[in-house]
């Protein structure tokens, strides 16, 4: 019998429709996180079928392991970026895949890791997606890198209208003393953007915590080899479906899919973006800006 995840996971039943899981499938699911979208992919899968599932999060293969437990298929969990997916799968055996499943959201338990992902606690500032020591944090960036390139992240990934004013209040902060911890960066952020700023529907400091993880983790660098190689990867007439929850990595993916349609790769399935319904955003918030777009393999 399968486990339970406490994650609550967004579009799921749009997502498990748009990609028509067959019992013999092999399923990729690059981005574990609470293990709820593969709860439910295993759930779909017979025993010749199989299920990969991949996280750089070392808790989050252990949760996934736990949940999955007694599944009917064959259940393989990779601890490694879905950059490397054709490496990953050879390793073990799995020479083609007809279904993958991208969902780039957070998981609360990524807020809760304490690595400086939230600017409502005071953690350390690392904002990275594993626990082994990397060579660039956000702590790393906002102490060292040049005033310019901090703004040039901050507007690049994050869209804030106010970079130039935040980098260089970074800047000017960090000669006195070097950011540590998520809340002292949070607090000079609000303090360095405008009044009217700091009291709007969103946290001032939400646009420049995203631009700094996803400049730590190189997301949109990882998100294009990944996607490329599950394509790759994919047997004909399957599919591949990818949920995000800002523009810019619907943008990213956007212009991939276009760009396979035009090289004869294949099809858009749904033209329309696929977002959630009214219910399941009064049911879950962080489902709001969640955006699905599915791509189908010609044979």
């Amino acid at each position: 019998m399968l486990g339970a995840s406490r994650h609550r996971p967004v579009l799921l039943h749009e997502a498990i429709d748009s990609l028509n899981i067959q019992p013999d499938d092999a399923v990729v699911d690059a981005t574990l996180g609470g293990a709820g979208h593969a709860l439910a992919i295993v759930g779909k899968l017979g025993e010749r079928g199989v299920f990969v599932g991949f996280d750089l999060d070392e808790d989050a293969i252990e949760r996934s392991r736990e949940a999955l437990t007694g599944a009917g298929c064959r259940v393989h969990l990779v601890h490694a970026n879905f950059r490397h997916l054709v490496n990953e799968l050879q390793k073990i055996g799995v020479t083609k895949i007809t279904k993958a499943l991208f969902d780039l959201g957070w998981s609360s338990y990524q807020l809760d890791s304490g690595r400086g992902f939230s600017f409502l606690r005071d953690e350390p500032l690392t904002m990275t997606y594993t626990r082994s020591p990397a060579l660039v944090t956000a702590a790393v960036i906002v102490n060292e890198w040049a005033e310019e390139s901090i703004a040039d992240i901050i507007f690049g990934f994050g869209e804030e209208r106010y970079s130039r004013r935040i980098a260089r209040a970074i800047v000017e902060r960090r000669e006195i003393r070097p950011f540590t911890t998520s809340l002292e960066l949070a607090d000079l952020i609000k303090a360095s953007v405008p009044p009217g700023y700091r009291h709007g529907r969103i946290h001032p400091a939400t646009r420049t915590f995203q631009a700094l993880r996803i400049a730590v983790n190189d997301e949109l660098g990882a998100l294009n080899d990944g996607l490329q190689q599950a394509l790759e990867m994919l047997a004909p007439d399957g599919r591949i479906a990818v949920i995000t929850f800002h523009s810019i990595e619907d943008r990213a993916v956007k212009q991939l899919f276009a760009g396979w349609e035009k090289d004869g790769a294949g099809k858009r399935v749904n033209k329309k973006l696929i977002v959630p319904s009214i219910e399941e955003v009064a049911q879950n918030p962080r489902s709001r800006s969640a955006k699905l777009r599915v791509f189908e393999k010609i044979s």
